[in-house]
């Protein structure tokens, strides 16, 4: 433990699950571990539900050769049944060779992490609003084509269109965020609450959807079984309009 920093940045749980996980890393890594980070909603106690979200945590590594992966696997395996630690392994390398394809995966984790061991590596990386824009575009008609083959599949079935719209949900939220620094927004939410309602006045959609898929991913309450489709509907017609304003978006 004597290695890791700025624990006391990280929520009391997340801080529990995360010391004996990194500490075994840095046991098997040795010298070609750069940097561990703890990134999204782990880092944010009040968007963190412990029952329900994981903790994403970025590993650096100075090479990753199948030896390397095998160091990890037993440790990565045994905490994947605990459904806790979500580890991301990466090098540097691919980080500087990726930011044109991967810029808000790379700007959530530059802008919104806890460094807990070795140097931040994303202090030089530099994003490209053009391919801020691109992938947006791209997230939010994926979306709409898998959301809509999955009720075909699943039918009416309300539990099922819940849970498919916590899921979905979870992985829009750094869409959203970035739609407001493509409308020049200076300073950008963290919270997902407040990303919701800034992303509902910039681009005028509804928010109440999307802030009852939220209560019902962090357990706050659960969604009337008669209401869900409706919800489902306007889910739809919200990610439709906001595909359709960043299509139009010139940066």
């Amino acid at each position: 433990m004597a290695n890791l920093i700025n624990l006391d940045n990280l929520p009391p749980k997340v801080k529990e699950f995360v010391v004996p996980y990194a500490n075994k890393l840095i046991k098997l890594h040795k010298d070609n571990l750069k940097c561990i980070m703890v990134y999204g909603s782990s880092t944010q106690s009040e968007d963190f539900a412990i029952k329900r979200s994981n903790i994403n945590l970025l590993v650096i590594l100075g090479e990753i050769g199948i030896q390397d992966l095998k160091k990890s696997a037993k440790l990565v395996t045994g905490w994947e049944r605990k459904r806790k630690i979500v580890p991301l392994f990466l090098t540097i390398r691919h980080i500087n060779t990726s930011s044109d394809v991967f810029p808000i995966e790379f700007l959530e984790m530059k802008e919104n992490n806890v460094l807990i061991y070795g140097e931040d590596v994303f202090k030089e990386v530099e994003i490209r609003p053009e391919n801020i824009r691109l992938q947006c575009e791209e997230q939010l008609k994926g979306k709409l084509i898998r959301l809509r083959q999955a009720y075909l599949e699943l039918g009416a079935k309300p539990r099922a269109l819940e849970n498919l719209m916590i899921n979905s949900l979870t992985s829009l939220i750094p869409i959203l965020r970035n739609l407001l620094r493509l409308k020049g927004k200076k300073e950008l939410p963290i919270k997902k609450r407040q990303i919701i309602n800034a992303v509902a006045e910039e681009y005028e959609v509804s928010q109440s959807p999307l802030l009852k898929i939220l209560e019902s991913k962090l357990g706050i309450r659960r969604l009337a079984k008669d209401e869900i489709e409706s919800i489902f509907e306007k889910y739809l017609e919200i990610l439709q309009k906001l595909a359709i304003a960043v299509d139009q978006l010139k940066v």
